[in-house]
């Protein structure tokens, strides 16, 4: 038996493409054009793929980060995975320093999207089975070797990306045994 999986997006056509990727992994796929009431029923997933923008001309992702933290605050060890047409780097980082498990980038590669949504869904089983939501240090971790792979290694452009200098990104990454 599968993962079950939440798909939250204002776009109904994105709704059916996301859950026809998903589907034949999962054991339940569901739906929901907005993130209002998401809360109520975090424990009843494994992952959840939410859209960063749910209102006309949104670009900035505020109600998928607003969206995010509600849900990390009605289950600490749900997992989600953001998504949004209009990310950008800086966006990234900011959903991952904020509790997001991963960022996808619309229009995904089929593959790309199960294999984060799987990654998601073990990450949730694992903290759920530990009794362990994920720590601070960790989000800061994860955020450095993100961005970090985003730009290829590039340390100047991370530390830029992350708000940091260069030499408090080398402290952080020696801290973390990057």
């Amino acid at each position: 038996m599968g993962p079950s999986y939440l798909i939250v997006d204002d776009d109904p056509d994105v709704l059916k493409a996301a859950a026809a990727v998903l589907a034949p992994g999962a054991a339940r796929v569901d739906c929901a054009v907005s993130p209002e009431g998401l809360a109520e029923r975090a424990q009843a997933y494994d992952a959840v793929l939410l859209d960063m923008n749910f209102a006309a001309g949104e670009r900035d992702g505020a109600s998928g980060l607003d969206a995010l933290a509600r849900l990390h605050a009605a289950d600490t060890a749900l997992s989600v995975v953001l998504m949004t047409t209009y990310g950008g780097v800086a966006l990234a980082v900011q959903a991952l320093k904020r509790g997001a498990a991963d960022f996808v980038l619309k229009p995904w590669r089929n593959e790309a999207l199960a294999g984060a949504m799987r990654d998601a869904a073990a990450l949730t089983a694992e903290r759920r089975a530990s009794g362990a939501a994920l720590n601070l240090d960790e989000l800061e971790r994860r955020a450095i070797v993100r961005a970090l792979s985003l730009y290829k290694g590039n340390v100047s452009h991370a530390a830029a990306a992350l708000g940091l200098t260069r030499p408090a990104l080398y402290r952080r990454m020696e801290r973390h045994g990057l």
